[in-house]
């Protein structure tokens, strides 16, 4: 009896390396593509084994470490698992959010404050770049980051660009950590960030840099970083790093990620 490939077959393929795909690369992000690989050449062996050679005493070692490998996996990937449900999520959210704010929002109104705020930040930002000044500044999305904002100082200030220069003067108390922004404030400051795990970083990015990864890893905010020995200016959006852009490109890069 030949093997016959319908319509829904290749469908189902092509889902599947979809799914793949995608995992693939939130994993890549983190680091933790090695174990990906591995765990992949594992279930080929095991399919080898179990339903090819057939293989009883094998196969059979083989289906009790698969019968309690998705507990594995979830205690191995629990952070990746978290990131990618919290994206899913963050998404759907937003869609539904910016759908609202389209027919029942003041848009003009909503822009006009989005556009001051960004015009402060990125001046700020201009500022510390000139003087070598290093900060970190995290842009609250969809997901809250009350949690991260209790671990700082709370200001809950309006945002004013020479506010946001003294925060990071290096006499500040303030200096240290990261300045998170959200509803148009100037939330709190100081705040402790989780640092990304992610082994691909290079070496010559300091702590600010890992932060900020490890932020956008773990929600969808945008973090701004300026850094205090070269005095260049990124940002990093989903775990990934954009380094030494002008202030004219992050206003641009700002004001696309916002208005949506």
């Amino acid at each position: 009896m030949g093997f016959q490939i319908g319509f829904k077959d290749i469908v189902d393929i092509f889902l599947v390396a979809i799914l793949l795909y995608q995992t693939f690369k939130l994993l890549k992000r983190t680091g933790a593509v090695n174990i990906f690989i591995g765990i992949l050449a594992f279930i080929i062996c095991w399919f080898l084994v179990s339903y090819v050679f057939k293989m009883e005493l094998l196969g059979g070692i083989f289906d009790r470490v698969v019968s309690v490998g998705a507990f594995a996996l979830i205690v191995l990937f629990q952070d990746e698992i978290r990131r990618f449900f919290l994206r899913i999520g963050s998404k759907r959210r937003g869609s539904i959010f910016r759908i609202f704010k389209r027919f029942f929002g003041n848009n003009s109104n909503e822009k006009e404050k989005t556009d001051f705020v960004l015009v402060q930040i990125v001046l700020a930002c201009r500022n510390l770049a000139k003087s070598s000044t290093g900060g970190l500044i995290v842009l609250t999305r969809e997901n809250s980051l009350d949690f991260y904002a209790h671990s700082g100082e709370q200001i809950n200030a309006t945002i004013n660009s020479r506010l946001i220069e003294n925060i990071f003067f290096k006499n500040s108390p303030l200096h240290d950590g990261a300045l998170i922004v959200s509803d148009r404030k100037l939330k709190a400051a100081a705040c402790i960030l989780p640092i990304s795990k992610n082994q691909s970083i290079p070496k010559r990015m300091g702590l600010r840099h890992r932060a900020a990864l490890g932020i956008t890893e773990h929600s969808d905010a945008i973090a701004i970083i300026i850094s205090e020995e070269t005095g260049h200016i990124s940002w990093a959006i989903n775990g990934q790093l954009t380094v030494n852009v002008k202030p004219e490109q992050l206003e641009h890069f700002l004001s696309e990620e916002l208005a949506h």
